[in-house]
């Protein structure tokens, strides 16, 4: 039986995936093996004994202590791509906003309300209608700042609608990288990006090379004029900063998914409530592969897409499994092995990765593995976490 405790409302169809009898799912559920949460900020004191992994339904983890679990080899997995869509669907929205006066449009729509007649309301609004005057996004240029599953979506629907588009993204993956349209013009640095794009979207994670990216000496070589979108974390942007460069006229315009004191009533300013994943499309997708994720990893010790533990995965074969963690340091792997060949157990198979500080091995034997052996491997220096899978 594996206890698996939720935090805040994980969509139902991602709860579902735990249907047999060999879980116990919910938020009073005690002693978990496994935590499923969305934006709860979890704390290190919460990580209990008995946890071996936590599945985030989105991308981010900066609520999540992940140092603290990679010291405890708790393995923490995130759903990239999950909500890529939705992502892009609202930045090519705030793009538009920002490109036509589509707001302020509406709003002087409303202010007439009072107005009866039809002949009266078509005068008012044809002689008005030039001060929501804006621009087409065809022949304009975009800057993409990340390139992974959100950024290359929005690089691709911007190429559609006839934008030029370049990008820059220096973490970009083997993976990913197929995923990014050929047409997307590469930058070597952020300043020449900034320098020549007319719309600049931010898709990189918030992490401490990445927070205050956006800062007043970035924003010093944007073009003058130019529209700033930010739906991936708030962090990225100095505040301070972009006030400052709103005011002089260097950034037209900021759009972002992240309200913050001093920003919300700018004129040039539009902010929405945090709605880049808010689709029922969006919450399902992340519920089902953080749930997904979850299940593989404790029913056959498998990882993929963890944020501090390395892609592992290996085919059940008809032995006992036995899932090991340990420092990433020399002589790990031998000293397990030799603990099974003195007490003659036959290795069928193995696999052996690391990532940063932490190494993790799935060993299949021949007989079932006692408590004693376990007690040994787990005394090996450097060893964090045994389990038998």
């Amino acid at each position: 039986m594996y206890n698996i405790r939720t935090y805040n409302a994980i969509a139902q169809v991602g709860l579902d995936r735990f249907e047999n009898d060999d879980y116990a799912v919910g938020e009073d559920v005690g002693n978990p093996d496994g935590l499923l949460l969305r934006s709860y900020k979890l704390s290190a004191d919460e990580l209990n004994d008995e946890l071996r992994a936590i599945a985030r339904a989105g991308a981010g983890v900066n609520n999540i202590p992940v140092d603290a679990c990679s010291e405890r080899g708790i393995v923490v997995f995130n759903t990239p791509g999950a909500n890529a869509n939705s992502v892009k669907e609202l930045v090519m929205t705030a793009l538009l906003l920002a490109s036509r006066d589509v707001f302020g449009g509406i709003s002087y729509v409303r202010s007439l309300s009072d107005i009866s007649d039809e002949a009266e309301l078509n005068r008012l609004v044809e002689a008005e209608k030039k001060r929501f005057k804006g621009r087409e996004l065809i022949g304009k240029t975009l800057g993409v700042v990340g390139l992974g599953a959100i950024g290359s979506l929005v690089a691709r629907a911007a190429l559609d609608m006839g934008m030029r588009v370049i990008g820059y993204d220096p973490a970009l993956s083997v993976e990913a990288a197929w995923r990014v349209p050929a047409e997307v013009g590469r930058m070597e640095n952020p300043t020449a990006l900034f320098a020549q794009a007319d719309f600049v979207t931010l898709h990189v994670p918030l992490l401490e090379a990445t927070e205050g990216l956006v800062n007043a000496q970035a924003l010093a070589a944007f073009k003058p004029g130019s529209v700033l979108l930010n739906f991936a974390r708030q962090p990225i942007v100095d505040t301070a900063a972009l006030a400052i460069a709103l005011e002089t006229g260097q950034v037209g315009r900021y759009v972002a998914d992240f309200p913050v004191p001093g920003l919300i009533d700018h004129e040039r300013v539009m902010l929405t409530p945090h709605l880049g994943a808010s689709t029922e499309e969006a919450e399902e997708n992340c519920a089902v592969m953080a749930a997904d994720q979850l299940m593989n990893f404790l029913e056959t010790g498998s990882i993929r897409n963890s944020v501090n533990f390395p892609a592992v995965s290996m085919e059940k074969t008809d032995g006992f499994r036995v899932g090991v963690t340990n420092r990433n340091v020399p002589g790990m792997l031998g000293q397990m092995t030799s603990m099974l060949a003195e007490r003659n157990i036959n290795v069928i198979d193995l696999i052996n990765k690391s990532r940063d500080d932490v190494a993790y091995n799935i060993i299949d034997v021949a007989d079932p593995p006692d408590q004693g052996l376990l007690d040994a491997i787990c005394g090996i220096e450097g060893v964090i976490n045994v389990r038998v899978i």
